[in-house]
């Protein structure tokens, strides 16, 4: 049953590819009008090119729904008010907001640059905030709305990720405050932490693998006979970007309408709540805590059975 959005209008960040494209197509099949927004930079946030986002338009163009190409870029404030704009002024309106554009620049934190750090948080973390910013005004004012946010498991720690991991979690913690800010006033926000084989995750290997694919399927030549052997491509269809989609088209359902500052695993086969933080252990002390006094109890307390999930390594 398509059409469950049927007259409602989305922004989608980053829908020039990847997990972002199918979110818009599947959104214009279940009746939004969309603005595709993408920068075209290459998987660093590098350089601009306008063909993915009117790529994008006209595939929605052609399975008959509507959409406009926008090519701003999210970490810029005016950029994120002009994409909101741009809803109100060709659609009339504005309901859904997908923020998904992502860049990559990973380093160990020791090697990292200011300028690695600063565009990653820029892009994720600012970038979810700009469209935010004025999206939740439109929402606030017409008491309804919803926003899918882009976490990545990352989030909970991933080596050589520091700018990637900080912005990921801090998008977990901005959309469980957008949830408290919103809620009052009918709009919902929750979060996706996205497993799928897009060319931010891919080896360029995997990426190559996935194109004879994708060129053995357009010619008819079954794909078993291109796989074999080919380590490279064993969980690329299970990973696959579109599987990331029907999840979030269904958190701008109404069915969802109770799920609120939430963040959820999705990816191939799996789609997993995830729960919420909360104090595991607590210990109290008359007076407050000194030195002494943890001394003598936190190994037993606090410390019992917690594990360093990096132990130390002797020099190689």
């Amino acid at each position: 049953m398509a059409g469950r959005l049927e007259g409602k209008v989305a922004i989608v960040t980053g829908a020039g590819r990847g997990i972002g494209r199918g979110e818009a197509l599947l959104l214009a099949k279940e009746g939004c009008r969309v603005i595709v927004n993408d920068f075209g930079g290459d998987r660093a946030g590098e350089g601009g090119d306008q063909s993915p986002a009117d790529e994008v338009v006209a595939e929605i163009k052609k399975m008959g729904g509507d959409a406009a190409a926008n090519y701003g870029n999210v970490a810029n404030f005016a950029d994120g008010e002009a994409m909101v704009k741009q809803a109100l002024d060709t659609f009339g309106r504005l309901d859904v907001l997908v923020n998904n554009a992502g860049i990559l620049r990973d380093r160990m934190v020791f090697n990292m640059t200011e300028a690695e750090w600063d565009a990653v948080i820029a892009v994720h973390l600012k970038g979810h905030f700009t469209v935010t910013r004025f999206a939740s005004m439109v929402f606030r004012q017409q008491r309804s709305g919803a926003i899918v946010n882009t976490s990545s498991e990352s989030g909970l720690g991933n080596m050589g990720q520091a700018n990637y991991s900080a912005a990921k979690e801090g998008i977990t913690g901005l959309t469980r405050t957008l949830a408290l800010d919103l809620g009052r006033y009918g709009a919902r926000a929750n979060a996706i932490r996205p497993r799928a084989a897009t060319r931010l995750t891919m080896s360029p290997e995997m990426e190559e693998a996935r194109k004879k694919r994708q060129a053995a399927a357009a010619a008819g030549t079954p794909v078993r006979e291109v796989a074999d052997g080919d380590q490279a491509i064993a969980h690329i269809d299970q990973l696959a970007p579109e599987l990331v989609a029907p999840l979030v088209v269904f958190l701008c359902t109404d069915k969802a309408s109770n799920i609120n500052g939430r963040d959820f695993i999705v990816g191939g086969n799996e789609i997993s709540l995830m729960s919420q933080p909360q104090r595991e252990r607590t210990i109290y002390r008359e007076g407050g805590w000194d030195m002494d006094s943890l001394d003598r109890v936190f190994a037993s307390t606090l410390g019992a059975g917690v594990k360093n999930p990096q132990p130390p390594q002797a020099p190689k």
